[in-house]
């Protein structure tokens, strides 16, 4: 079967051989040749890993510039630019030890620089990493980086909070498109599995230049699972264990790739019973099954790259409602309960012409998502559909200034089918167009650019006027021109210095705008405001960061002024026993940061100390809090590395604690938090067992069993504790 698979690509991929190729050896300061060097040329979805000679070859180039990485555990990640000019084109390269991870390529800012060389922080975390700390879902290994929070129902539920924003303003990218699925809604998650990806990067701040509305806050750009290197067949297959939910997470991917043709499928299944909480009880309706799909198909030659792929994702959430009820290990949902359907269609292309290059990205999202109160037929049922589209243009370089030009836009419908209505049926269309720069000499890189956009909502009417549930009709425009300015110095060979100021901007969704009824879990009949301004802001960010070979210091600092600022207030009006809440807007500020360090001692090679502590603090005008504000936390992990004679390789031990201070500075109708102080371990490594080779890791979460609740949790007005004592077993076979 599987000579039978390459063979196919190989004959597929024969009616255009390689023209330009780039071969060449690694090795290390004493001239010794390093095996296992990932060589990637991320734009073309291509790459090469150093034989036992640290030889590599890729084939099939285009003429022009490129962008080469050479990146392995251990040592000083390497980024080239070459001209692939000649039929055979050679590059040798000598790396430097580096104790601290990879300096990885950041996809989600606009010139793809590793983060060593770019303007803007963006932290980048490896889903590996994430699923070694034994998070039972993807927004809960998010939660685990400095400044970025959830706010969470149950286990099943969560959305992201980057420095104290959360909901609309913060967006999220998954194939190269914006993810659309109503996530204005506090019970609708992200709607991503971690299935087939293979990492994430945070824009903590405004990043409406390369995106649009929507990610005033931040982005998360989720990056997907790379293909195999050429002519060559891999089968993957990972299954986990979660005690406290009595849970399972399957998981079986193949993928295979000649010089030309790419391929890859991924099948996922998640299943959870109702979660336990310290003192054993398990609280009600918290289950929940999720099947997760993912391909891709990819090609490219001397003149294009093109990869197409499609996620399908499907949810049966529990709501919880009762608390603590009757006790099972169900993992059938009960009602009240959630139907999602999500399909997401990317194509992502890159044209390449003499001295520059055009991207096109295209994308389109149905989601589907239905509530059940007490029967299978829906009370609500709503249909988004969206189409994505960009376009950017890589200019010419002139000099040491390289350019963008380009343009995005969306078209965006939602309709329902159900008997209620939470909002109207709508069309929404964005459009905007953008230039950016990027300058360097010597050790500084300054970045700039500008951007203008146009947002236009249509709604229609529904029910009566003046009822609960109905709506009025609306036509409204947005404008908004937003810039951005950044400037990156290395003031010793040790000392990075980064400032950027940045606007962004956000128009008022749907639920803001139309809302006329009782929120679903709130308890609040909610009233919109269709005479609601663009939320616009501006935030200044500085980061400073010492590396040496033994010791990492990082401190992040943060200013966000947001004028016409969207949240609820209540009236003092009653309707039907809830209490009425107008949506209004009010000038509001946010500030704080991260501050951390990585300490690894010589000369024990085998530990490490890591330590971060992060604060927001969100404020309105008029000087009362911003509700959903994160609390404080301080984390510190102990982690040790070591291998066991021939059978154990890659073995990590860890020991993290992780504290979060109580939360005072709540708004009006938010309650305030005690503080907590959870001790999780882990445990795994990379198992030989002949020619077996499998990875193996088991956590404790919350090893302590815990009680506590945290501030964001959705339960927390009814007293319902977060997840106690989780041990989590999980193994890795790559066939």
């Amino acid at each position: 079967m599987k000579k039978f698979i390459i063979a196919l690509f190989l004959g597929l991929s024969a009616i255009l051989q390689a023209q330009n190729s780039i071969s060449g050896t690694v090795t290390d300061l004493s001239n010794q040749p390093i095996k296992g060097v990932s060589v990637s040329l991320s734009e073309l979805h291509k790459e090469a890993t150093t034989d036992e000679n640290g030889k590599y070859l890729i084939s099939d180039l285009p003429n022009r510039n490129l962008r080469i990485t050479f990146a392995f555990l251990g040592f000083a990640t390497q980024n080239k630019t070459i001209r692939t000019a000649l039929k055979e084109n050679e590059l040798n390269i000598t790396l430097e030890e580096a104790i601290f991870q990879m300096d990885e390529v950041i996809v989600s800012t606009a010139f793809n620089k590793i983060q060593s060389q770019n303007v803007m922080k963006v932290e980048h975390e490896s889903i590996k990493n994430l699923q070694r700390k034994g998070t039972a879902t993807l927004i809960e290994g998010l939660a685990t980086i400095p400044g970025v929070s959830q706010v969470s129902t149950g286990t099943s539920i969560g959305k992201p909070v980057i420095r104290g924003l959360s909901g609309n303003r913060v967006l999220v990218y998954s194939q190269g498109v914006r993810i659309e699925n109503q996530q204005f809604g506090d019970e609708h998650g992200l709607g991503l599995n971690d299935s087939g990806i293979e990492s994430v990067e945070v824009i903590k701040g405004p990043a409406s230049l390369l995106y649009g509305s929507d990610a005033l806050g931040g982005v998360l750009y989720f990056n997907p699972e790379k293909f195999a290197n050429a002519n060559t067949f891999k089968a993957n297959f990972s299954q986990k264990y979660f005690a406290n939910t009595q849970g399972s997470n399957s998981s079986l991917g193949l993928k295979t790739s000649t010089d030309n043709w790419k391929f890859m499928t991924r099948g996922s299944y998640n299943t959870h019973s109702d979660y336990k909480i310290a003192n054993g009880d398990r609280v009600t309706n918290t289950r929940y099954n999720e099947t997760d799909f993912k391909t891709g198909v990819g090609y490219n030659n001397s003149s294009f790259s093109t990869v197409l792929r499609y996620n399908y994702n499907k949810l049966d959430l529990g709501i919880p409602e009762e608390g603590i009820e009757e006790q099972t290990t169900s993992k059938k949902t009960e009602f009240p309960k959630q139907g999602i359907f999500n399909h997401l269609l990317s194509l992502n292309s890159i044209l390449y012409f003499k001295n520059s290059k055009l991207d096109l990205d295209l994308g389109y999202i149905a989601n589907d998502r239905s509530e059940f109160e007490d029967s299978n037929e829906a009370a609500l049922h709503m249909k988004l559909k969206t189409f994505n589209y960009s376009a950017k243009y890589h200019l010419p370089k002139l000099g040491s200034i390289e350019t963008i030009v380009g343009l995005q836009g969306m078209h965006q419908t939602n309709r329902n089918s159900g008997e209620e209505y939470l909002i109207p049926d709508a069309v929404t269309n964005d459009f905007g167009v953008f230039g950016t720069a990027n300058y360097e000499w010597n050790t500084n890189v300054l970045q700039a650019g500008l951007r203008f956009d146009n947002r236009n909502i249509t709604t229609d009417a529904q029910g009566i006027a003046g009822e609960e549930g109905s709506f009025e009709a609306i036509n409204k425009s947005y404008d908004s021109f937003n810039a951005s300015l950044g400037y990156k110095t290395s003031l010793t060979d040790d000392l990075t210095l980064r400032l950027n100021v940045a606007s962004g901007f956000r128009a008022p969704n749907l639920a803001e705008l139309t809302s006329n009824g009782v929120h679903e879990g709130t308890n609040r009949y909610e009233v919109g405001n269709s005479d609601l301004k663009t939320e616009q802001n501006v935030q200044t960010d500085v980061n400073l960061e010492y590396k040496n070979s033994h010791f990492e210091f990082f401190v992040n600092g943060f200013y966000n002024h947001i004028n016409n600022y969207i949240y609820t207030s209540p009236t003092g009006e009653i309707i039907d026993s809830n209490l009425v809440f107008d949506y209004i807007q009010n000038n509001a500020k946010l500030y704080g940061g991260e501050i951390g360090l990585h300490f690894h001692p010589h000369p024990l090679d085998w530990l490490h100390f890591e330590t971060s502590f992060e604060t927001v603090t969100g404020e309105k005008e008029n000087g009362e809090y911003l509700p959903l504000i994160p609390a404080n936390n301080w984390d510190n992990t102990i982690r040790t590395e070591f291998k066991i004679k021939n059978w154990l390789e890659e073995g990590f031990a860890t020991l993290n604690v992780s504290s979060t201070f109580n939360q005072k500075n709540v708004s009006g109708f938010e309650t305030k938090s005690n503080g907590y102080t959870l001790v999780n371990l882990g445990l795994g490594g990379t198992v030989k067992l002949g020619k077996t080779l499998f990875d193996v890791n088991i956590n404790g979460n919350n090893l302590l069993d815990k009680k506590y609740i945290a501030h964001l949790s959705r339960l927390k007005t009814d007293g319902i504790p977060n997840i106690g004592r989780n041990i989590v077993l999980g193994i890795n076979f790559n066939l």
